[in-house]
C-alpha cells in the first residue's frame, strides 16, 4: 500500500510527459511561445547580473551535474550491496542505467535545437529535450529519498537510526536540488522550460518504476518470519 501513490504519481507523469512529447515534436505554438519568452526574460537577466550567473553555471556544472548526481547514486550502490541489501542495491543501479538510456534515446528521436543566443552565458552538447540535468536529479534525489530508514510500523519503540529532523532536512535538500536545476538550465540559456518539465516528469515515471512492489515484498518477508 505505501508504494501505491508513487505508482500512481509514475503513471500521471508517463501519462503528462507522451502528451508534452507530442506537443514538443508537433511544434505546438502556444508551448514554443511561453518556452521562448520564458528563455528570453531569464536571458536577459543572466546578462544583467554576471555575478549570479557564474554561481548558477557552478550549481548547474558541478553541484547538480548528472555525473555528481550518478556519483551519489554509486556510493548508495557500494553501501547497499556492503550491508548485503543487494536487491535495493540492484534496483538503484538499474534505474540510474535506465534513466540514461530514456534520456538519451529521447534526446536522439526528438532532436530538439537549444535555444541560440548571439551573447551565450553557458553551453551544452547534444539536443535539448529533455533535459538531462532535471532528469538525473529528479531520479538520484527520488531514489536517494527511498533508501531512507522508515519509522517501524508496530508501536514497539526502536532506537532511531538518523536524527529527527534528518527526514525533513533530506526532503528540503532534494526539492531544492530538483527544482534549483532546472531552473539553472533555463536561466543559463541551455534549455527551454518545457525540456526542464519533461526531464522532471521522466525522472518521476523512473523512481516510480524502480521502487514499485518493493515494500509489498519486504512486508511479506516480514510477516512470514
Amino acid at each position: 500500500m505505501r508504494n501505491n501513490p508513487l505508482r500512481w504519481a509514475g503513471i500521471l507523469a508517463t501519462l503528462l510527459v507522451s502528451v508534452l512529447t507530442a506537443l514538443v515534436v508537433a511544434g505546438w505554438r502556444p508551448l514554443l511561445f511561453c518556452d521562448l519568452r520564458i528563455a528570453r526574460d531569464l536571458h536577459a537577466h543572466a546578462l544583467a547580473h554576471p555575478g549570479g550567473t557564474q554561481v548558477m553555471r557552478v550549481l548547474s556544472d558541478w553541484v547538480w551535474d548528472p555525473w555528481t548526481m550518478r556519483a551519489l547514486a554509486a556510493v548508495a550502490c557500494v553501501l547497499l550491496w556492503w550491508r548485503g541489501d543487494r536487491e535495493r542495491a540492484l534496483r538503484v543501479a538499474l534505474a540510474i542505467v535506465v534513466a540514461t538510456v530514456v534520456q538519451q534515446g529521447l534526446k536522439a528521436l526528438v532532436g530538439r535545437e537549444r535555444p541560440v543566443w548571439p551573447d551565450p552565458v553557458d553551453s551544452a552538447q547534444y539536443a535539448a529535450y529533455p533535459s538531462g540535468h532535471a532528469m538525473s536529479a529528479t531520479v538520484v534525489c527520488g531514489l536517494l529519498l527511498w533508501l531512507l530508514p522508515r519509522p517501524p510500523s508496530q508501536p514497539v519503540p526502536a532506537p532511531r537510526t538518523l536524527p529527527a529532523w534528518a527526514p525533513a532536512a533530506a526532503w528540503t535538500v532534494a526539492a531544492v536540488s530538483v527544482l534549483g536545476v532546472g531552473f539553472t538550465r533555463v536561466y543559463l540559456g541551455v534549455h527551454w522550460l518545457s525540456d526542464v518539465v519533461a526531464g522532471w516528469l521522466l525522472g518521476v515515471a523512473v523512481v516510480a518504476l524502480a521502487t514499485s512492489g518493493s515494500g509489498r515484498r519486504r512486508g511479506s518477508g516480514a510477516a512470514d518470519r
